[in-house]
């Protein structure tokens, strides 16, 4: 297992713990998408509702953070600072696509013996055009490209699969 798959394993134990329904968004979840990009955090969209403060809470005390609102008054985020990454939670995305809306798309990701939702490529770049941010405008075509790819490939799989089918009749 790798450092960062190690990482997202001790992030996901604390996460469940404390009983927070996440899903991974931000470029993190677009590497796991294979689209070659760094990042300085992890970002989680947080499942909205009325014990959602004690469970962030929860989570800081678990995990050994300190949980902030860094664009207050106006944002919906909170940061949790304290370890070696930052781990950004979102109520609400520059979308505006709802958690449940995001979580339909979702594909689960395997990390040791875990399972893990992260969003998928179309709704991550939905999310990074609707920001805006000089740094998400410049992730944009890289995602773009990435999603390309993918989906090239898993045609080029079909099609395949569909020779490969014909042949044997």
């Amino acid at each position: 297992m790798s450092f960062d798959q190690s990482l997202l394993v001790e992030l996901h134990e604390a996460l469940a713990q404390a009983g927070l329904e996440v899903i991974l968004i931000g470029n993190a979840a677009a590497i796991i998408h294979g689209a070659p990009l760094m990042t300085r955090d992890i970002d989680f969209m947080v499942r909205d509702h009325p014990r959602l403060s004690q469970k962030l809470r929860n989570f800081a005390k678990i995990y050994g953070v300190t949980l902030t609102r860094p664009y207050e008054p106006t944002s919906k985020m909170i940061r949790a600072v304290g370890r070696s990454v930052e781990v950004d939670f979102l109520i609400v995305l520059g979308s505006g696509k709802s958690f449940e809306s995001i979580r339909s798309r979702a594909m689960e990701f395997s990390i040791g013996q875990h399972t893990l939702l992260v969003a998928s490529m179309e709704d991550i770049i939905e999310a990074k055009k609707a920001a805006g941010r000089p740094k998400d405008k410049a992730a944009l075509p890289i995602l773009r490209a990435s999603l390309r790819v993918k989906s090239d490939y898993e045609q080029h799989k079909k099609n395949e699969s569909r020779t490969k089918k014909t042949k044997k009749k």
